[in-house]
């Protein structure tokens, strides 16, 4: 029989259903029979994508020897990472406080009925190895300790629950904000960046497409030829790795490896959405096909494999198929010589190193760029466009044998805040490389979004089928109202524009911290746990905080309501001790910063809608870091959007900085002279 986990919208959930585990999802049902039958808790944390997860589940949760002591002395309760990350970000940092070691996933805690943490690790495999306790020698020990040490486990969390609390930022009144934290982030990026191979430190290596966007914007504003390396080489040599699926399109999670090659396969719509954008813009800014090839690619692997009906995107592919990771994706040598004509498998061989040593677990390949086209066309004496033919063709016929593969599971739900980052990453990307259908993809996932995710004046984080529902958190509202400013310089259209100022209400309402500024991740209404955090640091996803105080700076100025403007300013002004001392950690906080410093100019175009399309198309061109352009020729404003008289014929631009704006300009060399001048001010 099917345990309690069978009625959830968590496909990671639903898999564990079939259990023998007494498995409870996280809810006041399991938090009062801990209570009431004074047991403890064990808490399993994964996700659908995770291998490792996996791993633990056929080891130890499908076993019923295992399943037996689990229910004999734990409430047992398992938890979606990707559903509730506020769950994950509390008893992440406790793990970390308590074993000095990083944490990861499954995460295994074991609580006291209050969600006190006493005991916990990551992966633990059902007899000991890798150094690791067994986790059935394990589990008697801790229901034995929780017993019998009650006292100092009762110590143990008032000190961990004070430790947590000293994590949080303290107001700092004196607290200056810095005009050169950016510059000092990306000094600091640059000291990491591997100038070889790309990306920041060793291995494993992540995309951080945000700490990669601060590199692009110093750039673009101060000619930062370092920074410019750091953005070039990381997106191409990521492009040539095989963290990039060179068939299918889009990234994986990361890689195991520094030189990009081999990752954990799992592919999350949290890390395309952003690089969607990174590689849209820089294709634009170096006027490099390669890198726009790359966004495309992106877009294709959403729209073919991500997309729901209504519009929306699922949130990841699993690493495993068959059982085994990374199946789906790598080759036999002999598979692909038999597959392809000999003229297009001595491009494939030469250029994706079948021609080399086996480079996943020594048996087989996973396609990565070992040698350029233009090269292996110089090797084989063929003209390079033929080259390029012959890639392109073979790259097809192994595309389509690779898709009659079983497939990497699906996790079909539809997450709030990752669903914003691919609309904000479709609408940035359609911008840049000059493609309306993309903007299309963006409206309508929005749009799915609105129909579904906002009830009654509230956000909520999760949809799987008919079914929405948990509270939104701090990332859903934040992402979101970033997403529609991306989407109102793309398409303006009004709707989206109310939307944006509810969005922007409801974080004031519901997540700022009215005396000492910032948002914490859970809204005043929350359900009450362990600890209330107000995360700041950039990890797998942008800061919350950061994107929240940005995106509320851009709607102030561009509304001229200082609530939002001010919001955004406290945000910042707590965060900047923080900041100063390693800014690194930081860049989606560092980019707010700058633009409470120095607010970035907008551009309100209006009119004759064909001038305004002109003006707007040749904006683009010329990649301008901050500057929000928004077309709203033929769209009935508000009074706060209303800069000045429209005219009968032609169009006018109103160019503002913060809140205050120039006289009407009539003509498109005025718009960039004012638009210079803003800058260089």
């Amino acid at each position: 029989m099917p345990n309690r986990l069978a009625g959830e919208t968590s496909p990671y959930l639903i898999q564990h259903a079939g259990n023998p585990v007494d498995w409870h999802p996280w809810d006041e049902e399991a938090l009062s029979l801990a209570r009431r039958e004074g047991k403890p808790i064990l808490l399993s944390i994964g996700y659908s994508a995770c291998h490792w997860c996996h791993v633990m589940a056929h080891e130890s949760f499908e076993d019923p020897r295992v399943a037996a002591v689990m229910n004999a002395d734990f409430v047992n309760i398992k938890v979606d990472r990707e559903e509730r990350p506020d769950l994950d970000q509390i008893y992440q940092t406790a793990h970390a406080l308590m074993t000095r070691r990083s944490g990861g996933w499954p995460l295994t805690m074991f609580l006291t009925p209050e969600g006190a943490p006493f005991f916990g690790g990551t992966y633990f495999p059902k007899e000991g190895r890798y150094g690791l306790p067994g986790f059935l020698d394990l589990l008697p020990r801790v229901a034995a300790a929780y017993r019998e040490r009650s006292r100092d486990i009762a110590e143990q969390a008032a000190e961990l629950k004070s430790a947590l609390a000293s994590l949080e930022p303290a107001p700092d009144a004196d607290a200056a904000r810095s005009a050169s934290s950016a510059a000092a982030a990306v000094a600091e990026l640059v000291q990491r960046f591997d100038p070889e191979y790309g990306g920041f430190g060793a291995a494993p290596k992540f995309p951080h497409a945000t700490d990669l966007e601060l590199c692009l914007t110093a750039y673009l504003r101060t000619n930062d030829a370092q920074a410019f390396e750091v953005v070039g080489v990381t997106l191409a040599r990521m492009a040539e790795g095989g963290i990039h699926d060179q068939l299918g399109g889009g990234f994986c999670r990361y890689s195991v490896d520094a030189q990009w090659t081999i990752p954990h396969f799992e592919k999350m719509l949290y890390d395309n959405g952003p690089l969607l954008g990174l590689y849209a813009d820089f294709a634009r800014v170096t006027e490099d096909a390669r890198f726009a090839e790359v966004a495309r690619g992106i877009v294709g692997w959403m729209t073919r494999e991500m997309r729901a009906p209504d519009g929306a995107f699922y949130s990841s592919l699993d690493a495993d198929s068959e059982g085994e990771e990374g199946k789906f994706y790598v080759w036999d040598r002999d598979e692909v010589r038999a597959l392809l004509p000999p003229e297009a498998h001595a491009v494939v061989a030469t250029h994706y190193g079948l021609d080399g040593p086996a480079n996943f677990e020594g048996r087989h390949w996973n396609l990565r760029v070992s040698a350029p086209l233009a090269d292996v066309a110089a090797e084989l004496a063929i003209p390079l466009p033929e080259a390029v033919a012959r890639l392109e063709a073979a790259k097809a016929a192994l595309f389509a044998v690779r898709a009659g593969r079983v497939r990497p599971g699906l996790d079909d739900k539809v997450l709030t805040a990752w669903n914003a980052l691919a609309v904000a990453g479709l609408a940035r990307a359609a911008r840049a490389l000059d493609e309306p259908d993309w903007a299309d993809l963006a409206l309508a996932a929005a749009d799915a979004l609105r129909r579904t995710a906002w009830r009654n004046g509230r956000l909520l984080a999760t949809r799987k089928g008919e079914r929405v529902h948990l509270n939104a958190y701090l990332d859903d509202h934040a992402f979101l109202l970033a997403a529609l400013l991306e989407l109102l310089q793309t398409r303006f259209r009004i709707d989206d524009y109310v939307w944006a100022r509810e969005l922007a209400d409801v974080l004031l309402d519901e997540f700022e911290d009215k005396e000492h500024g910032g948002f914490f991740f859970t809204s005043h209404d929350h359900e009450r746990l362990f600890h209330r955090t107000k995360p700041a640091h950039d990890n797998a996803t942008p800061s919350g905080n950061g994107f929240a105080a940005s995106a509320l700076l851009g709607l102030g100025h561009l509304c001229a309501e200082p609530r939002y403007v001010e919001a955004g300013e406290r945000a910042v002004q707590l965060f900047a001790p923080a900041i100063a001392r390693s800014p690194a950690g930081f860049s989606s906080l560092v980019a707010a910063e700058a633009d409470a410093i120095r607010p970035p100019p907008s551009v309100l175009l209006a009119g004759d809608p064909e001038t305004c399309a002109i003006w707007q198309r040749s904006l683009r061109a010329t990649p301008r870091p901050g500057v929000r352009v928004y077309d709203v020729a033929g769209v009935a404003l508000p009074a706060e959007l209303t800069k000045g008289v429209t005219p009968e014929r032609g169009a006018v631009a109103w160019l503002c900085v913060g809140t205050s704006c120039l006289p009407p300009i009539a003509d498109f060399a005025g718009i960039e002279r004012a638009l210079d001048a803003a800058r260089t001010d």
